[in-house]
């Protein structure tokens, strides 16, 4: 038996069973925790057993038949992350619905095409904000015949519209009736069954409707237990959009695994929260390590700066000897313990204190940032995948990390490169194709069932898979050479502090210039620092100070750069790019295209020797 075969044999039948199993297996144990939400001060976390989550699923899964779901109706999910949308999810999965994703800060002519091509039935909204969005007007009357609201604040009820708690009322009452409902609904789906559509990010146009099947989340399921990288007992702190196939493969994980989960989506929380938990592990996106260790960087200043810095000194030391699981001696093992006792324990303390490693997905990490936390006894491992692949196509192993890479593909995956260095994809969890586009699935899986990736890179003898960049993103300076921009973003974010946004720009030009924008946090602190906190953003971030500190660091982003990709000349933007001027999609990637376009103007000024 091959290792997919053995996979598959491990597998259930679909997410209803996956999640009736893991209630049978560990019906009492620990499956998730929720705040209270309080603004100010602690929370007061709930927590919640397999079989008490479980009791609240199956009730809101019988509402949701109740109100009349069929077969593979879709259910559109708005909502920040919060254990409300995990329910749902897990929900719509046992009543043999599928689950669009909406994320919270869509804008409403967005909502409006992703629920109208997806064909949605019920739409779930958070609160009356995303509940006006459908209901602006007279659209989806007819499509929508329910709207399930998480938090009723400000909104009207009426037969349409309904609570969260109305929703598992009906669901009670449903199941007295038919007791059997459930049970019937779960064994109408198979591997085939449409689960989710997930709305790509669309950077360069609208987003396309990735089609994943129930296949993909028991093989996600089945896979990552396989490589046993997780101990049942472990906590995780989950903070990422569930409206993103990564949280969406880490619930399919936790059902296989049985760990549990502590659900937080608020951003601005994350700190606290961890403190509050003490998670033994956490997934994220490389903004946030990258938030982190800038806030360490520029927080600590005079002699606490100087020890920092030397303490990172000793931590980079000491890493080659850690990675081969050599023990330090002499003079760095003193000098090490001293680093973490003075350093490195604060910071792991930041992380809740009982942090045993990070995953990091959704971009490219930087492996100079990946090196800055493990020197400080923190490990970052990556992993690799997109929507097309149900997220989890690749993670470099905990046990055995290999830095600057994604890991080999999980079992049972292949993978090779294309002529041009393209990787290609093929197995279980790839998508079967987008929704009600067929000329654009077969762009992007060819007759053999590869996946197209995109995405240019090498595979090392040992499986391992370097991401050098995006294949649509190089672009050619008028010398002819080939420039990989998410390298150069990737080391101006991890060698500037202040920098929180960056794009790398050079087609057919003499050489390379970006565009940053500052981190607003750090940006308040560096002001307060030297009483200039009744600016703005905007008139800090053009001081000519300011200019000249990012200059100074600049140097040191391109002593990590080869020649031709060094960045010349620098402009900073006086605000945000955010979704709600266009400069990044709902889940925080670039618009490239969209952002050299509107700033055009800036980009010029660049290039005075071209005119």
């Amino acid at each position: 038996m091959g290792v997919r075969e053995e996979i598959m044999s491990r597998a259930a039948d679909n997410v209803g069973h996956m999640l009736r199993r893991r209630v049978a297996e560990t019906p009492n144990k620990l499956a998730f925790m929720y705040p209270d939400g309080a603004a100010e001060g602690p929370n007061t976390w709930t927590k919640l057993t397999w079989t008490e989550s479980s009791d609240i699923i199956d009730k809101l899964a019988a509402g949701l038949l109740a109100r009349g779901l069929k077969y593979e109706d879709r259910v559109a999910i708005c909502s920040s992350t919060r254990l409300e949308w995990l329910f749902l999810d897990l929900a719509i999965a046992v009543a043999a619905g599928a689950t669009t994703t909406v994320y919270p800060n869509t804008a409403s002519p967005d909502v409006h095409y992703i629920v109208g091509d997806s064909g949605s039935k019920v739409f779930v909204a958070e609160n009356a904000e995303q509940v006006a969005k459908v209901t602006d007007d007279s659209e989806f009357d007819d499509q929508l015949h329910t709207i399930v609201v998480i938090d009723g604040t400000g909104v009207t009820f009426d037969d349409r519209i309904i609570s969260y708690e109305k929703l598992q009322e009906l669901g009670e009452a449903h199941l007295k009736d038919n007791p059997k409902a459930l049970e019937e609904s779960i064994a109408s789906t198979n591997h085939d069954t449409l689960s989710t559509l997930i709305y790509t990010s669309g950077t360069t146009g609208r987003p396309k409707g990735v089609r994943l099947n129930h296949l993909s989340w028991v093989y996600e399921g089945a896979a990552t237990k396989y490589l046993d990288i997780i101990g049942p007992d472990e906590l995780q702190f989950l903070w990422l959009p569930l409206s993103h196939v990564f949280g969406k493969a880490l619930i399919a994980a936790q059902l296989d695994y049985g760990f549990a989960s502590a659900v937080d989506g608020r951003i601005d929380k994350i700190v606290q929260g961890l403190g509050e938990v003490h998670p033994t592990f956490m997934c994220g996106a490389p903004r946030i390590f990258e938030k982190v260790r800038a806030a360490v960087m520029t927080g600590n200043t005079g002699l606490k700066g100087k020890i920092a810095r030397w303490a990172f000194s000793v931590g980079y030391k000491s890493i080659d000897d850690r990675l081969a699981g050599r023990p330090l001696k002499g003079a760095l093992a003193m000098q090490y313990k001293l680093a973490d006792k003075l350093v490195f324990s604060k910071l792991k303390e930041r992380l809740g204190g009982q942090m045993k490693f990070m995953i990091s997905g959704s971009a490219k990490l930087s492996p100079q940032i990946q090196k800055w936390f493990y020197g400080a006894g923190i490990l970052i491992v990556e992993g690799y995948g997109a929507t097309e692949t149900s997220a989890i196509a690749c993670v470099d192993l905990p046990a055995d990390p290999h830095f600057g890479t994604v890991g080999p593909p999980i079992p049972g995956l292949d993978a090779k490169l294309a002529d041009d260095g393209e990787l290609l994809l093929r197995g279980p969890i790839i998508t079967p194709g987008y929704h009600n586009l067929p000329d654009k699935t077969d762009k992007a899986i060819d007759a053999d069932g590869w996946y197209h990736t995109g995405d240019i890179a090498e595979i090392a003898p040992t499986g391992h898979i370097r991401i050098t960049d995006r294949k649509k993103d190089l672009f050619k300076t008028s010398g002819g050479k080939f420039v990989a921009p998410q390298k150069v973003e990737g080391a101006i974010q991890a060698n500037i502090p202040y920098v929180a946004q960056s794009i790398a720009i050079g087609e057919g030009r003499k050489y390379v210039s970006a565009l940053v924008v500052l981190d607003p946090a750090l940006l308040e602190k560096w002001a307060e620092k030297r009483q200039l906190g009744h600016l703005s953003y905007a008139e800090l971030s053009q001081r000519p100070e300011i200019k000249a500190s990012i200059e100074k660091w600049m140097n040191r982003v391109n002593e990590r750069l080869e020649k031709w990709e060094t960045v010349k000349t620098f402009a900073i933007l006086d605000h945000e790019l955010t979704v709600e001027n266009d400069g990044v999609t709902a889940n925080m990637k670039i618009r490239r295209g969209a952002v050299t376009d509107k700033y055009a103007d800036i980009v010029e000024t660049l290039y005075p020797q071209e005119d």
